[in-house]
């Protein structure tokens, strides 16, 4: 039983070496698509002043459904390029990585929709506040988790959102007008900005591997 174990084991690591270009070639319009849609939901939150934490779960669940479908097909369509199985052995392994923040971010977000209610006035926008900068340290978590079996490049992505999440937690929340979008801010900033500027260097860095 523990050899079989160890086989396939290793015919996972086996794989996921040989694959790795593969798979990041595939990253790259992932990276783009989720980065296009997390912009451009963040400046549809500001233009229709999504501020309260259960319009804000809605909105942002709405947006990760549709950033998720979006990545399916993409890397699906990268596997038949290749002609290779989409939901094999490395593949799982990744998706068992990523799945313990990203759940812990689902039930934390669950909790908050069923049992806020603020407490004084103000509170609304507090709580939604509260609310991008664990899913943006749960995400860095599951992204430094997969990176074990991908790119090195992952775990630095992974990084940057954890360290960028707990430090918005140690400044503590703004003052001042814009206060109210700041949420918004903080998802287009981290899901927008950052997986564009990833995107946009795992294409150009792709290209230049292929001219020489």
């Amino acid at each position: 039983m523990e050899t079989n174990w160890a086989a396939e084991h290793l015919q996972v690591i086996r794989t996921l070496m040989e694959r790795s270009a593969v798979y990041r070639r595939a990253l790259a319009p992932v990276m783009t698509f989720n980065g296009a849609v997390g912009g451009a939901a963040a400046l549809a939150g500001w233009a229709f002043k999504v501020r309260s934490p259960q319009p804000f779960i809605l909105f942002w669940a709405c947006v990760g459904a549709l950033a998720v479908a979006g990545s399916f097909l993409l890397v699906r369509r990268q596997a038949l390029r290749e002609s290779e199985p989409f939901w094999s052995p490395p593949t799982r392994r990744v998706t068992q990585a990523m799945l313990p923040p990203l759940v812990a971010g689902a039930i934390i977000s669950t909790v908050v929709w069923l049992h806020w209610e603020p407490i004084y006035s103000g509170a609304d926008v507090l709580g939604t506040i509260w609310l991008p900068q664990s899913w943006v340290v749960l995400y860095g978590c599951g992204f430094h988790a997969a990176g074990f079996f991908m790119p090195r490049g992952m775990r630095i992505f992974g990084w940057a959102f954890i360290l960028g999440g707990c430090g918005l937690f140690a400044a503590g929340i703004p003052d001042g007008p814009l206060r109210p979008y700041y949420a918004h801010g903080i998802m287009g900033f981290f899901f927008g900005a950052l997986h564009l500027a990833y995107g946009v260097y795992l294409y150009f860095t792709e290209q230049r591997k292929n001219e020489m």
